[in-house]
């Protein structure tokens, strides 16, 4: 745990929203609209549900989104860094991070404190693909200037289009973009294996079971997620630029990447599950939408007062998430307010729903009071 000092205002407030809508938000809509059957929140839920699998819903945007920020804070931090000590000292604070952010990914969903071998598994967090993303960036904003940055991001980019449509093996690949047959599946199939999430050990051998997301070839595209943020960063931190325009050239940006991303999935589908190169620049397009959105409106016009209680998440953002994945807030809702289920009857589960997410709240609230965060 560590005291922070100044910050991007926008940035935090950005991130808060994301884990807003991670851990208050979508558990409350999801449980009234399964108590209620409502209509119209039945409608709006499609909107808070992953598509299965090509297409993309805001549910969809939590992830990119989260990945995003972390790259537009780097231009910031590396360059403080930089100028207090040496390179070997920041590539330690790289290193530490990945290693902790792939320690909680695995605490988080890698049954890592299941104390069970069997159910261990090694690459299946969103936090593992921060890190990941995050060391790729890394490397690349330490070496090269921003001219350089760019052609390996859009190397990678390609280099993810190209191996997914040219290379195939034993059936996979070769510009199949199905859930069983792509190339990103073949390459987590075998060299994951046992390790994989989802996965079961029979005596027949592996089961892989429905489980379809993929992370080691869809790495390229998570190095690509985070650089994005990371050219964001550099357009917020120039001082050649003034406020407005930093908005605007954000919002033309986010503008042409989603362009290119539909134009491309027509190639390409957008599917999340696998990163795909469309998907990857569909869903930084509408981040740097939403960057320019809350900078403008934040760090511009100085709206910051009326939207700080989100920074509250935005701060603790990493905790947050770590504590609403392990910790099971309804058992305790449910242990102290059981007596109520008879009186409430349907509108009971979303009761223990609102009252879980709002005590992470106010364990965030309390710690945010103590200027208490955890940085990583």
């Amino acid at each position: 745990m560590n005291r922070v000092s100044n910050r991007l205002e926008s940035l935090d407030i950005l991130r808060g929203f994301d884990l807003f809508c991670l851990v208050f938000f979508q558990p409350v809509l999801s449980s009234l609209a399964r108590a209620s059957d409502n209509d119209l929140l039945n409608t709006i839920m499609t909107q808070f549900r992953h598509v299965q699998w090509e297409g993309f819903v805001f549910w969809d945007l939590i992830m990119p989104l989260f990945m995003f920020m972390a790259g537009v804070s780097m231009p910031f931090a590396f360059n403080k860094h930089l100028a207090e000590g040496s390179r070997n000292l920041l590539y330690k604070r790289i290193f530490r991070r990945v290693l902790l952010l792939w320690i909680f990914g695995m605490i988080c969903q890698g049954n890592l404190l299941a104390l069970d071998f069997s159910k261990i598994y090694l690459y299946s967090n969103t936090l593992q693909a921060i890190a990941m993303g995050y060391l790729i960036s890394a490397i690349l904003l330490i070496n090269l200037g921003i001219r350089g940055q760019l052609i390996f991001t859009v190397a990678l980019l390609m280099g993810y289009w190209g191996i997914m449509t040219f290379v195939g093996a034993d059936g996979y690949g070769k510009g199949d973009f199905t859930p069983d047959r792509n190339f990103a599946e073949y390459i987590d199939r075998t060299i994951l294996g046992r390790f994989r999430d989802g996965v079961k050990v029979t005596d027949g051998g592996l089961d892989f079971g429905n489980y379809r997301y993929t992370w080691l070839l869809s790495s390229l595209n998570f190095g690509v997620t985070v650089m994005t943020g990371v050219f964001a960063g550099h357009i917020l931190r120039s001082s050649q630029i003034t406020k407005v325009n930093k908005a605007v050239w954000l919002l033309g940006f986010g503008v042409l990447q989603i362009v290119l991303g539909v134009l491309w999935g027509v190639q390409i589908p957008i599917i999340k599950k696998i990163w795909t190169s469309s998907m990857t620049l569909y869903s930084s397009g509408i981040c740097f939408i939403l960057m320019a959105l809350f900078y403008y409106v934040i760090d511009y016009l100085g709206k910051g007062k009326y939207f700080a209680w989100l920074k509250i998440y935005g701060m603790n953002s990493i905790l947050a998430y770590i504590i609403f994945s392990i910790i099971d807030f309804n058992s305790i809702i449910h242990s102290l307010f059981f007596g109520l289920e008879q009186f409430l009857g349907n509108g009971y589960q979303p009761f223990v729903r609102l009252c879980s997410v709002s005590l992470i709240f106010v364990i965030l609230y309390f710690l945010a009071k103590k200027r208490i965060y955890l940085k990583v």
